[in-house]
């Protein structure tokens, strides 16, 4: 396994320990942290790994961002 997907696996395990931590502001804090974290390790998947790699790593976070997509969805939609 490259590097890089061990760098996606570990961030999907970060992802599960952040959203079993108890947070006051329903894990926003977290959120905006594993996303910037997620931008980098996609693009280095993509490089690494090709783009089939990348969109099992997307699949992956917007799993794991569902409630961020929604919202995003909602504002666009909405616009």
């Amino acid at each position: 396994m490259s590097p890089a997907l061990v760098a996606a696996c570990l961030w999907v395990l970060a992802a599960a320990v952040a959203g079993m931590i108890p947070s006051r502001d329903n894990h926003w804090t977290w959120a905006y942290a594993l996303m910037a974290a997620f931008v980098p390790v996609l693009l280095w998947v993509l490089l690494r790994d090709g783009w089939v790699w990348a969109l099992v790593v997307l699949a992956c976070g917007l799993s794991v961002f569902r409630w961020p997509v929604i919202y995003l969805l909602r504002w666009l939609k909405a616009r």
